[in-house]
């Protein structure tokens, strides 16, 4: 039976990214590099063919999933799901504030915190915890079993949706969360056996410029 892939990209560039802003839910769209770099991710993922294709409620993750959805040569079309499950972590009070005034004045321990922590409180928001709370039962019931009879799926999504399903996948501990990070132009690769076990990882870069997130 063939392997099922789950192919995992991270939105390009946004324009809160640019400004250093906590972006959350608000939804903003990518910039015009964003736009680029996820032409390039495209570009690198064209050899792919996706059965399905997950991404979120919010514009910048449809963006770029359209960006690479263009540049892909596979003859099928694939179909589109549309899932708040997999939007970006809510950053509650935090949202919209720049990212590095707030570490000036929570200093850097609470700020890695709120930033990277697992269960650390974000005022209003959510914690990484409560994001996996909401991933992983979806990747779970929607994807996996599509994955285990050797689909192709493509998801689309957020740093804190990402590091919440990588997480799981990679069976890391609550304490080295803060260790794990999705890069911009960073895609994974798992391959799934029928069993739903991952028999294959690998991390695939693409040729962008680097971004402040």
């Amino acid at each position: 039976m063939n392997k099922g892939k789950l192919i995992i990209s991270r939105h390009s560039e946004s324009e809160w990214n640019l400004t250093g802003q906590w972006t959350g839910f608000t939804d903003v769209n990518l910039t015009p590099k964003g736009h680029a770099d996820a032409q390039v991710i495209g570009r690198m993922l064209s050899g792919y063919h996706f059965d399905g294709v997950y991404t979120s409620l919010l514009k910048r993750a449809q963006q770029t999933m359209f960006s690479i959805l263009g540049e892909n040569n596979s003859s099928n079309a694939p179909a589109i799901t549309l899932t708040d499950k997999i939007n970006e972590r809510d950053y509650g009070d935090m949202t919209g504030k720049n990212k590095w005034e707030v570490k000036d004045e929570i200093g850097e321990e609470a700020f890695n915190g709120i930033r990277r922590g697992w269960d650390y409180p974000v005022p209003g928001g959510e914690t990484l915890k409560d994001v996996s709370a909401r991933v992983i039962p979806y990747f779970e019931s929607e994807m996996l079993p599509k994955l285990k009879v050797g689909e192709n799926i493509l998801m689309a999504a957020h740093g804190n949706s990402i590091r919440a399903l990588v997480k799981y996948l990679d069976k890391v501990a609550d304490e080295d969360v803060a260790q794990v990070e999705m890069g911009f132009g960073q895609v994974l690769v798992y391959d799934f056996d029928e069993d739903g076990e991952i028999v294959n990882r690998e991390v695939l870069q693409a040729e962008v410029e680097p971004t402040h997130a």
